[in-house]
């Protein structure tokens, strides 16, 4: 009984969890697919002029540098102080448009592996269901067969298994988008303290 209750619990946690429209999204936050600059970022939007900047060798290299996770935000901040030393307005601008380019491509591809995650959690979850149900045939049936069952509990164990420890790392796969939003917007902030 304690193991029927515990299934039925994890079979309800990717619906529940499911917030907005999207029935594939297993997170707790919202989805919000694409993010505009605006929402990261309060100095001057950009032009023609910073938008051909943006292809510049050197802001190439400096915003794939910056949007990397593994750098320190400190030696981010510490990048962008040195690059802002001889930058212009204009050139600022086209830094922190780039580096929300590249980071909105990483993030839309996460965004899309997490609701392929989520479709892959309800399309396990249904493989239980229908373990359980495979099961309770064979246990109901006139002369059941031991074999078989065995054979399905063990099946439905493993599914159930896997199932559990994906559901555990979900909360770390649903923070990825969160955290790259909030280091974009710490990125901005840097770039606007040296705008003139």
């Amino acid at each position: 009984m304690i193991r029927l209750s515990l299934l039925l619990a994890l079979l309800a946690a990717p619906a529940s969890a499911a917030t907005g429209t999207d029935p594939d999204w297993p997170c707790i936050q919202r989805k919000q697919p694409h993010l505009s600059l605006g929402q990261v970022w309060t100095g001057p939007q950009p032009d023609d002029r910073t938008s051909e900047l943006v292809r510049d060798p050197q802001i190439e290299r400096l915003a794939a540098r910056l949007e990397q996770r593994r750098l320190p935000l400190e030696e981010a901040e510490a990048d962008i102080a040195d690059f802002a030393e001889d930058a212009d307005d204009a050139q600022l601008v086209a830094l922190m448009q780039a580096i929300f380019q590249k980071v909105e491509s990483d993030r839309g591809a996460i965004i899309g592996g997490i609701a392929r995650y989520g479709r892959s959690q309800v399309e396990m979850a249904d493989r239980i269901a229908e373990r359980r149900s495979r099961m309770a045939e064979l246990e109901d049936a006139a002369e059941p067969d031991f074999d078989a069952i065995d054979a399905e509990e063990e099946a439905l164990d493993w599914d159930s298994r896997i199932f559990t420890e994906r559901q555990q790392s979900l909360t770390y796969v649903c923070e990825t988008p969160v955290i790259l939003e909030q280091r974009l917007f710490a990125l901005g902030r840097a770039i606007a303290s040296h705008l003139d």
